[in-house]
């Protein structure tokens, strides 16, 4: 079933029937202050930290999804009849309410009809402020006057601390009270402390304010729900609370003549009420400010998206790479995995592998935005070598403690550090380098995480070499450690991972061609010597007839050997064989051939099978999942871009293609019932063949997926791999893919592209024209570039 369409033109995603299978949510905000809403206004609010900062409520995995929220109700007084801006919380019947919510860019726009009264409500957190604006627009549509209370309700959390709030009600049901004062509700936290962290207020600008509501249970009421609560029945009665729980609730009565519009503005946010009545007298001030900032909201983030687009014969595939597959990138590069509907907000630092990682996907979209986290990572890197497995909120470059150090271990829960960690670093570097020709970021000096000492960038990706070869294991492969990637795969601290082993590989590659740019002799010759023995090593250690295995268990014990019961086949060894050039196109094919025989399901590549029951040792930690679903033989969506990539590097653009189709969601929209998640945002995990629910995704918009899948569209399906001096155009594209164009903004140059494909190939590049003159081949210099360039592409 369909629930929705991509609107292009606007890019946005139209939610048209509202009983959705999931909250269908979407970001507002900024790493200051954040907040998610669903299609149904469902959702929750913070400042800075999901753990730390909530400032509104929301009931994680409650039997009645999206609660609490957003919400306006509508009160016709004289009918005595009530429903909501959403159409939940109340679920009016959709025989006679019409719902229409559109997600955008930072922005969510719900709508609504019933009963002959119209509204539309923009929700949205201003460019770089710390405040959220619900702008309602309410219009009587009918012939009659007609009599309405119009009611805002926002439930604040008792304290900032996420946990506190839901847990340790003996110490959070006697710290709040609420006020209020001229068009707002605030909330007091710890009265006696006069800290200004601990106030919040919401308020409403546009109508006078007929009655308000600060008690949370006043206003739902003895025995009810948010569906029918007693201050929308019998209106709102003054109340405030003292101890217990607080809302903000604002009623604004309203007499609405034939065909007339009235707009309500209401302000919610982390503010002391000095800053609160600032707040509303801005916007009482300018009629036009909401207006100003969407439009200022839009423009920051269309620009952001303008810088890779294209327009090919399959609409999904444009929507997904014009619009939400980079949107999600950025939610992930700004969020990691702090705050979701699945992520309560707990995790009190930013993951390495992830966050390095997730850099990758708006490196071409925003490459400012990129460096400046890769410095931030770099920054928590250890002066071994390693990184930080978990890096703090609050991280102190320098001074910072270490999985070497208990007191890092008990703060973080992190004993150790990770095999892949730092090796993140190569292919993020390497990215950022090539997008922008920024060679002499190389030389650039930035602090290690534990000592109060600066190291050039090609200094910290030389000790990551140093890590790896200072941590081999019994065969002189990298050892495992506590974990690769794979956090439910422990081969032990001396197991071997050959996952890690390509990583290690494709780096010593990336840091040779950084050397050579150093005229750094010595250790070219080392790093040739060191390849050549490590590369041997792999194959004669790890291939397998027509696979690589996964690794070596500490005592020696193979993981992932054809003809194991269980876990015979495993798919990032094979992918990262190819993206690390070492397995080369004869056992690239053999290797990927065996993945598509093996490990393809009509909705992705399962991470390993067959899954886990009977033959588990003890660091097969995938076993505690049920067979078919994350680790243990699911599709683990971020490893699905690796295969996309992979097959793209080999030349078979259909296969590239088809695995896209099978895991990116906009291919599922009118599948919307199977896949439960938004067909708009990549899900962590896709339950696999061993599931009686193949299909049905899970935990949805933070994951690394959305990087993966967005580097494996661009390098590999469009082929657009910069280098430092220029471009690489080689696409890997599905034959049926005859003329198609693509614009995308290269070092403050315009590049056009079109490309033609008569014959319907896969991959090969014919020639190349740029601005009217034949190139050699498919490698377009710098040099040769102008402000807006036409090139053509035949293959």
């Amino acid at each position: 079933m369909q629930y929705g369409f991509f609107d292009l033109e606007n890019r946005e995603y139209v939610v048209t029937n509202p009983a959705t299978p999931s909250a269908w949510a979407n970001y507002l905000g900024s790493p200051e202050y954040g907040a998610i809403i669903s299609n149904n206004a469902g959702g929750y609010s913070f400042v800075k930290s999901g753990a730390k900062g909530r400032i509104t409520r929301y009931r994680f995995n409650s039997v009645t999804a999206h609660q609490p929220g957003r919400y306006i109700y509508i009160r016709d007084k004289d009918a005595d009849d009530f429903w909501s801006a959403s159409w939940m919380p109340v679920g009016k019947s959709l025989d006679t309410y019409k719902s229409e919510c559109r997600h955008g860019t930072a922005y969510t726009t719900i709508s609504s009809e019933y009963k002959d009264i119209k509204t539309e409500t923009d929700y949205y957190v201003p460019h770089n402020a710390t405040h959220e604006i619900w702008r309602l627009k309410v219009t009587n549509n009918g012939d009659t006057p007609r009599n309405l209370s119009v009611t805002g309700f926002v439930e604040f959390t008792s304290d900032s601390n996420y946990e506190q709030d839901q847990v340790n009600l003996q110490y959070t049901l006697f710290i709040t009270r609420t006020l209020y004062k001229d068009g707002y509700v605030l909330q007091h936290i710890n009265e006696n402390f006069k800290d200004p962290n601990k106030v919040r207020m919401f308020g409403v600008v546009g109508a006078d304010v007929t009655a308000y509501c600060g008690d949370r249970d006043k206003f739902v009421g003895n025995y009810r729900s948010y569906a029918n609560p007693a201050g929308i029945s019998d209106g709102l009665k003054n109340d405030l609370n003292y101890c217990g729980n607080s809302c903000g609730a604002l009623q604004s009565d309203v007499l609405l003549k034939p065909g007339e519009t009235k707009e309500f503005i209401y302000i919610l946010g982390q503010k002391t009420d000095a800053e609160a009545k600032e707040l509303i007298n801005t916007y009482k001030s300018s009629q036009t400010r909401v207006d100003d900032e969407l439009k200022e909201l839009k423009k920051y983030w269309h620009g952001k998206l303008d810088n890779l687009q294209v327009k090919t014969p399959d609409d999904k595939f444009n929507n997904m790479l014009n619009v939400w597959n980079a949107y999600q990138c950025f939610i992930t590069f700004i969020w990691s995995r702090a705050a979701s509907f699945q992520y309560c907000g707990l995790r009190n630092g930013f993951g390495y592998r992830d966050t390095v990682q997730d850099i990758q996907g708006i490196i071409h979209l925003a490459p400012e935005m990129a460096r400046k986290q890769i410095e931030f990572m770099l920054s928590a890197q250890v002066s071994n070598g390693a990184g930080l497995p978990l890096v703090k909120y609050n991280h102190n470059a320098g001074f910072e403690d270490t999985p070497d150090d208990d007191s890092y271990v008990k703060e973080t829960d992190h004993p150790s550090y990770r095999a892949d960690d730092a090796l993140w670093l190569f292919p993020t570097v390497k990215k950022y380098i090539d997008e922008t020709g920024d060679i002499d970021f190389l030389d650039f000096e930035i602090l290690f995480a534990d000592v109060n000492e600066k190291a050039s960038v090609y200094e910290h990706l030389k000790r990551a070499i140093d890590f790896s070869m200072n941590n081999l294991g019994p065969h002189g492969m990298p050892a495992g450690l506590h974990a690769d990637w794979n956090d439910c795969l422990r081969l032990g601290k001396t197991g071997e991972s050959t996952f890690v082993l390509f990583q290690f590989i494709y780096a010593m590659k990336i840091l040779k061609d950084y050397a050579l740019i150093k005229n750094d002799v010595e250790y070219i010759t080392w790093l040739d010597k060191t390849l050549a023995d490590i590369s041997e090593k792999t194959d004669c250690l790890c291939w397998n007839d027509d696979r690589w295995i996964r690794g070596f268990r500490e005592g020696g014990d193979i993981i992932g050997k054809r003809g194991d019961p269980e876990a015979s086949m495993w798919l990032n060894p094979q992918s990262w064989g190819v993206i690390s050039g070492h397995s080369g196109d004869e056992r690239g094919k053999i290797t990927m051939d065996s993945v598509y025989r093996e490990l393809n399901t009509p909705y992705g590549t399962m991470l390993m099978y067959p899954a886990y029951k009977d033959h588990a040792f003890d660091g097969a930690l995938a076993l505690c999942f049920n067979r078919g679903v994350k680790e243990n033989a699911g599709v683990f969506c971020h490893s699905q871009g690796w295969s996309i990539l992979a097959e793209a590097l080999l030349g078979r653009g259909n296969r590239a293609y088809e695995y896209l189709c099978e895991v990116s969601p906009a291919y599922m929209n009118e599948k919307a019932d199977i896949r439960v998640l938004e067909p708009y945002a990549h899900g962590q995990n896709i339950e696999a063949k061993d599931s009686p629910f193949s299909g049905r995704s899970h935990v949805h918009w933070l994951t690394g997926a959305a990087t993966t899948v967005m580097v494996a569209m661009v390098e590999g399906i469009l082929g657009l791999r910069p280098t430092t001096d220029g471009i690489v155009i080689n696409p890997s594209i599905p034959s049926e893919w005859k003329n198609w164009s693509m614009t995308k903004r290269f070092r403050e140059k315009t590049l056009n592209i079109s490309i033609n494909n008569p014959s319907g190939s896969e991959h090969g590049v014919k020639s190349v024209t740029l601005n009217g003159n034949k190139l050699a081949e498919n490698f377009i210099p710098v040099s040769e570039l102008k402000e807006v360039n036409e090139i053509i592409i035949e293959m």
